[in-house]
């Protein structure tokens, strides 16, 4: 039997990480149960998860004494070790001092130390402790259960070697049937095997086994934006498309995916109607040190971090005039009710009918939070993620752990969803060399 100590951090990022040791032991030194009960009050998304996992040991107390052990309905047990004065005397004397992560090392060592035929294991998020741990001789490990290695992660797209025959009749009859196992909504490119610069473009329809052609993009363009590379055509597709109700778009800085979802949202809501509005959100992380707070009203407080957004929207704007007068500006839309801005700390407990709602910078969010969002989807709601997995401005999540890759993975197999990894940068000649270089 394995016995797995876990830090504060891990059930404050994943209250339900005890439940993922399989049938083993998870003990939560004492100093973690005083830990959490220090975020109890925080209104953050850390709060709400001290408050979850609180009710749940608390829960379990009345089945049996939690130092003994409780049953956990995986099969694991759960124990609660409490620290005493003598186990900090084992440590070196640069960690004898009396605080948080210096008192979980000594329950973890004690209790590798009496019990030399069972696996002991301390699980943290926490570098520098999995680096103390690993001085002592304990054995540290991150808390993978939530992860997922970029470098592996969905792109959502995929090349098909077929017979010059195959890719023929897909432009004569619209659509191939095919016996290879692609993913729902999968951007396929068919390649004539033997002349390579043959191809043609597809989504892979799972419901009935074929490959059928790209939505097609107005000749004027979706609010004057054209895609400029294949990647782009397979986003627009998956945008404009009402039966992909989530689409995430993953990629570097100047790839376009905020720019596209903004002008897919404009067309769908104030355009064509389909959607009653475009609400557009983001999680507000300061890039280096925090201005602190800001005055006015919520408007003016978020201004500055949806400047971006408004960016995005005004070139649109510039870029979708009439006859060269200008049509509405961002401010305009808003007032019509086509557009609203709104920050995702408000999202908890509202369901969102009928709305093309897109959350741009995701990676920034947790699992649990893009959970949140997701489920927040009233009928006829689309949502949109988009954001770079490398470009992480929350110190509690990573490239593998944030939400937005989470999601991706999770989600890959189902007939709702459509992803697009977009690679080439569009921005500019100098943005694409500092986003490859810098």
């Amino acid at each position: 039997m394995k016995y797995y100590i876990l830090d504060t951090n891990v059930v404050l990022h994943d209250p339900q990480a005890i439940f993922k040791f399989d049938d083993n032991v998870v003990v939560l030194p004492l100093t973690v149960i005083e830990e959490i009960d220090r975020f109890k009050k925080d209104q953050s998304e850390t709060g709400r998860n001290a408050r979850h996992i609180s009710r749940m040991i608390d829960a379990f107390r009345s089945q049996a004494k939690l130092v003994e052990g409780v049953t956990l309905e995986n099969g694991g047990i759960l124990k609660v070790a409490i620290y005493k004065q003598e186990f900090m005397q084992k440590l070196p004397p640069e960690l004898r001092v009396d605080r948080g992560d210096n008192r979980i090392l000594a329950v973890a060592n004690d209790l590798m130390e009496s019990l030399p035929d069972s696996r002991v294991v301390l699980i943290s998020k926490d570098i520098n402790l999995r680096i103390k741990a690993d001085t002592l001789g304990l054995q540290a490990e991150d808390f993978l259960n939530d992860k997922v290695p970029v470098d592996e992660l969905y792109t959502g797209t995929v090349e098909q070697l077929v017979s010059k025959e195959q890719v023929d009749r897909f432009y004569e009859e619209g659509s191939i049937d095919i016996e290879l196992d692609f993913y729902p909504n999968q951007g396929v490119t068919l390649v004539d095997e033997t002349n390579p610069s043959h191809t043609a473009l597809g989504r892979f329809f799972a419901a009935q086994q074929q490959i059928v052609p790209l939505i097609k993009v107005p000749k004027e363009g979706v609010w004057g934006i054209h895609p400029r590379n294949r990647e782009q055509q397979f986003a627009f597709d998956l945008l404009l498309n009402d039966d992909v109700q989530l689409v995430s778009l993953v990629g570097k800085a100047g790839t376009g995916k905020t720019l596209l979802a903004i002008a897919a949202g404009l067309l769908k809501s104030a355009d064509e109607g389909t959607y009653n509005r475009l609400l557009i959100s983001r999680p507000v992380f300061p890039m280096g040190r925090d201005l602190g707070f800001l005055p006015g009203d919520i408007e003016e407080k978020l201004s500055p971090w949806m400047q971006p957004i408004f960016d995005n929207v005004e070139l649109l704007l510039s870029s979708h005039d009439e006859g060269g007068k200008r049509k509405r500006g961002y401010r305009e839309l808003i007032d019509l009710g086509l557009m609203e801005i709104e920050p995702l700390t408000y999202i908890r407990g509202r369901s969102i009918p009928k709305q093309y709602l897109i959350v741009d910078e995701a990676q920034n969010l947790t699992p649990h939070e893009i959970k949140t969002i997701i489920s927040r989807a009233g009928e006829g709601t689309k949502i949109v993620l988009t954001g770079d997995p490398y470009q992480i401005d929350n110190p509690y999540v990573d490239s593998a752990s944030n939400g937005l890759s989470f999601s991706v993975e999770r989600l890959k197999g189902q007939e709702l969803i459509g992803h697009v990894t977009l690679t080439k940068g569009e921005r500019s000649a100098l943005a694409e060399l500092a986003a490859n270089l810098l």
